[in-house]
């Protein structure tokens, strides 16, 4: 798994100079402490046989020394781990956000929202755990391993070995074992906290249909049925965690009774000699902490490898796009010709055979069911999607090679508007960055928005909540629409911006749109008839094709379908 990951092995060689660092601070501090009962236990032993205090002075300080020296490297090591793990987590954050940016218009077709709040949620935060509560513990635990058998050894290779073998058991045995009764547990666990993001983000975007079917009951059992399993796993996990840590305390304490039978029979002989059998004794209990933590890091291994494999799995997907070219400062038409589409070999085609052309000012209204592919034509138009064949054309040049500058040339609004958690003029300025505040003020009157404005303390200063919480959703719409005003794009593309509003909110939002976009190019996709009349020509999409192209006024008038559905729309 290693040997093709691009998640973790890079980091470790880009922030390798942090990581020896840490390590490094990691073993003084165990060594400080061991240090430390070493001295403390040297110079209780030789007080209780010679308490003057110019005989322990030199203990004395050393005492003092490696007392201070403890919290000081362990400080330094957090503060150096910590940093060197945010380093990484942060620019997985980032390198994980590039992966879903290049990927968006593919999101929803190939993961669920689930898995994705899975990954940020979960995944990265595990890889920093990874570090942590393993890389670290154990790599330090490792080296403080050979220390103690190399300086036991100096004194006794026999009895070095035996540590040794003791301390391997808290190394390598009762993490191993831990890791063995644990792996498939954690593994269930991993799927089903995935499952429960699935679910609960599923029920939580339905929440609507849930309310209007009634079914309240239902939707809190499928909310939180995996939620209820993950806790009773997790519950035995905890149990087991426990009992293991108990074990791993037991075999511990072999090696201070080890220690002391060793010292009793090795350094009793004489009076000097016996002031080292508490410093040999002591100087054990402090490197508990240093293994006490590997058996729990690694038993959560199963988590961090479908972590890793997950994280592993998010690659991009890669489109070749034509040459670019500079924006045109002016077009004619926008063809759409004989377009297809699907999104693998194997999936059902989406859109078959579209053709249909749009000059320059005119407003198209494409409508059709929901999940008929309207939001997908909208996606190919706006060159996000790559068709299966058959092309989008802006004066004949397709619009996949103006990618690279494409805000000057599409604007986009659809039925959730980004809004951020800032003011209101910097919401509406994201348009146009070097807008003025007068130019601001004014894309705001234009929307009918200038005596909302006017009555807020701060005017267009005040700040907005993310998502536009406190607006009304009409107002939602005309901010998004000042924006496009600053953004002065000739192509619009409108995704049902009108979907959730009332019927009289709706018309006078349709009203704003067609009287401030009177100059622009607009692709209006709607699931409905209301105001269809102010455009130049109606397409339908159904299952896919076209099957009505006209105007609204010819269609009224001739096609009895045409007549039967917007007699429908209006609840006649």
């Amino acid at each position: 798994m290693f040997k093709h990951d691009q998640w973790v092995r890079p980091d470790l060689k880009r922030y390798r100079g942090l990581l020896f660092c840490s390590l490094a601070l990691g073993v003084l501090t165990f060594i400080c402490a061991g240090a430390l009962m070493f001295t403390s236990g040297y110079l209780i032993d030789f007080s209780a046989r010679m308490p003057l205090f110019a005989a322990i002075y030199v203990p004395v300080v050393l005492t003092r020394a490696f007392g201070i020296g403890r919290p000081v490297f362990q400080y330094l090591e957090r503060l150096v781990s910590h940093n060197w793990v945010l380093r990484i987590t942060s620019h997985m954050r980032r390198k994980l956000y590039q992966v879903l940016e290049k990927d968006a218009a593919f999101i929803q077709e190939r993961y669920q929202t689930g898995d994705v709040l899975g990954l940020l949620a979960d995944d990265i935060g595990h890889i920093q755990n990874l570090y942590l509560r393993t890389l670290f513990p154990t790599v330090v635990a490792t080296i403080l391993t050979v220390i103690a058998s190399l300086a036991i050894g100096w004194f006794d290779w026999g009895f070095a070995l035996w540590m040794a073998l003791l301390l391997l058991v808290q190394l390598l045995v009762v993490p191993a074992w831990g890791l063995w009764v644990e792996a498939k547990r954690k593994t269930a666990q991993k799927a089903m906290t995935h499952d429960a993001y699935v679910e609960l983000t599923d029920s939580v975007l339905g929440l609507s249909d849930w309310v209007i079917a009634q079914k309240e009951p239902a939707f809190l059992t499928q909310a939180t049925h995996s939620w209820a399993k993950l806790a009773a796993s997790t519950h035995k996990s905890a149990r087991f965690t426990q009992f293991r840590d108990l074990i791993s305390q037991l075999a511990f304490g072999v090696i201070p009774v080890a220690l002391l039978i060793w010292t009793s029979l090795t350094w009793t002989g004489t009076q000097t000699a016996a002031n080292w059998v508490g410093a040999f004794v002591l100087v054990i209990f402090p490197l508990d902490q240093a293994f006490s933590n590997i058996a729990k890091g690694v038993g959560e291994w199963p988590t961090y490898r479908d972590s890793l494999k997950h994280l592993n799995a998010m690659q991009p997907t890669t489109r070749l796009l034509p040459a670019q070219q500079a924006i045109p400062h002016t077009f004619d038409t926008l063809t759409v010709a004989q377009l297809s589409f699907q999104y693998t070999p194997e999936a059902q085609r989406l859109l078959t055979d579209i053709s249909f052309t749009i000059h320059r000012g005119e407003k198209i209204a494409l409508l059709g069911p929901s999940g008929m592919g309207k939001t997908t034509l909208l996606q190919l138009v706006l060159g996000d999607l790559t068709p299966t064949s058959g092309q989008v054309t802006i004066d004949g040049v397709s619009t996949l090679a103006y990618q690279q500058h494409r805000s000057q040339l599409f604007a986009v609004l659809d039925q959730s508007p980004f809004l951020f958690n800032t003011s209101i003029k910097n919401n509406v300025r994201l348009g146009n960055e070097a807008a003025s505040d007068d130019q601001v003020a004014w894309a705001l009157a234009q929307v009918q928005l200038s005596d909302l404005i006017a009555q807020l303390p701060q005017g267009i200063d005040t700040p907005m909540a993310e998502a536009g919480f406190g607006f009304s959703g009409g107002e939602q719409q005309r901010l998004a629409l000042a924006r496009i005003l600053l953004q002065d794009a000739p192509i619009v593309l409108l995704d049902e911006p009108t979907v959730g509003l009332d019927p009289i909110t709706e018309a006078d939002l349709i009203r704003t749109i067609f009287t401030t976009l009177q100059d622009k190019t607009v692709l209006w996709v709607t699931h409905h008839l209301q105001g269809v009349a102010r455009c130049d020509q109606v397409l339908f999409l159904e299952d896919g094709r076209l099957t009505m192209a006209d105007t609204p006024a010819h269609l009224a008038a001739a096609n009895t379908r045409y007549q039967h559905l917007y007699a429908l729309d209006a609840g006649k």
